[in-house]
């Protein structure tokens, strides 16, 4: 899938012009048109700052359909820990926003 071309159909669906999605994120709105057009691969961060603007999970970016994405399958291997298994199955079953927490908590704890 074609990220530039799920944030145009997004926005454009919102009824929102790149003047909007400018405002809104911070972001040029000549490099929103880049994006759009598969000039440029947004980072991360910048998608983060897309779905912001779009009022969008950012996997829906990267997600099309109805509901939630499936989980990645992770290989079940035999030195993968029960701590591991349990630590995946919980992840899996979290809300967005619980999600969001343990991934910040990772990170800065990640930075130390």
């Amino acid at each position: 899938m074609e990220i530039g071309k799920r944030i145009r159909t997004l926005r454009e669906a919102k009824g929102l012009s790149q003047g909007d999605i400018e405002k809104r994120s911070g972001l040029l709105r000549s490099y929103i048109s880049r994006v759009e057009g598969g000039y440029t691969a947004p980072s991360i961060s910048t998608l983060e700052k897309f779905a912001k603007a779009l009022e969008v999970e950012p996997y829906q970016l990267l997600f099309r359909g109805t509901g939630h994405p499936t989980s990645p399958r992770v290989p079940q291997q035999a030195s993968q820990s029960k701590s591991v298994r349990k630590l995946i199955k919980s992840f899996e079953s979290m809300t967005t926003q619980n999600r969001k927490l343990i991934l910040t908590l990772a990170s800065k704890l990640g930075r130390e």
